[in-house]
């Protein structure tokens, strides 16, 4: 399945304007800074409920993406 990073906007009146899952208040460095300390997807989508799996790996591959 290809995730799509179309997810991921930047809105200068949500978040200051950091990179998020649109539709939401969650920005990608929060998901990413929860991956880092240690948590996984499925503890993640349980402290989100309002995020689908498909976002946390749109998080992921917008980091990945970004880092070319």
């Amino acid at each position: 399945m290809a995730h799509s990073i179309k997810r991921i906007s930047a809105d200068p009146a949500i978040c200051s304007g950091k990179p998020g899952l649109k539709g939401t208040r969650s920005p990608v460095h929060i998901i990413l800074d929860l991956f880092a300390a240690g948590e996984s997807c499925e503890q993640i989508l349980k402290a989100y409920p309002n995020l689908r799996k498909d976002d946390i790996l749109s998080c992921i591959k917008y980091a990945a993406d970004s880092g070319k």
